[in-house]
């Protein structure tokens, strides 16, 4: 049970990483920090409503599975498996 254990420990590290680097694509919506700073330039180039609604999917999948794997590796700890 120990490579299971691992193996859920290693899909938790790769959801993690990726969940931050898919918070980081999503497009600003202003007010926040990034506009006290100058960021409050907006410019919707590289943005489209479609690939933004495939954005926020995948970001929801990634962040189901990340959540996934954190409650198997509680139970892993919980009952000692």
């Amino acid at each position: 049970m120990e490579i299971i254990e691992v193996i859920f420990q290693v899909i938790l590290a790769l959801t993690s990483i990726l969940l931050t680097l898919m918070i980081l694509l999503h497009k600003g919506r202003g007010g926040g920090l990034s506009d006290m700073f100058g960021g409050g330039v907006t410019s919707n180039l590289g943005s489209s409503g479609v690939a933004e609604r495939n954005l926020n999917r995948i970001t929801v999948v990634i962040s189901l599975v990340w959540v996934a794997s954190i409650v198997v590796l509680g139970l892993f700890t919980r009952f000692n498996i």
